[in-house]
């Protein structure tokens, strides 16, 4: 199994509930195409580098993902069509650093015990 790191800026006027909702989204994408989530972080609302589509702020949610390259795949196709994202980014990794926290907002560990 390959191992990711998929990140996506939601936009800044979005609430609580449908950031939720859009984790929840992606988690079940993920886990339909044969992947395992192994973190989710949500990093909250930060300043972006420049404007994207009228946004000087975004919401950053960061998956870490173990499986097949169809995952990320089937992740992308429906991030270029979910409105709420401003962008996403998904990069291969050949090991998970799941000790540091680079943000202080709230993190989720998802483990699944395999049986």
């Amino acid at each position: 199994m390959n191992l990711y790191e998929h990140t996506i800026i939601a936009r800044q006027d979005i609430g609580s509930k449908q950031l939720e909702q859009i984790t929840e989204k992606y988690a079940k994408i993920i886990e339909k195409n044969n992947g395992k989530i192994v973190k989710t972080e949500n990093w909250g609302l930060l300043n972006l580098s420049y404007l994207i589509k009228k946004n000087k702020k975004g919401n950053y949610l960061h998956f870490k993902i173990e499986g097949p390259n169809n995952t990320v795949k089937e992740l992308e196709k429906n991030a270029k069509l979910d409105k709420n994202l401003l962008r996403y980014a998904t990069i291969k990794v050949k090991k998970f650093d799941l000790e540091t926290s680079y943000f202080k907002n709230e993190t989720k560990d998802i483990e699944k015990k395999s049986e």
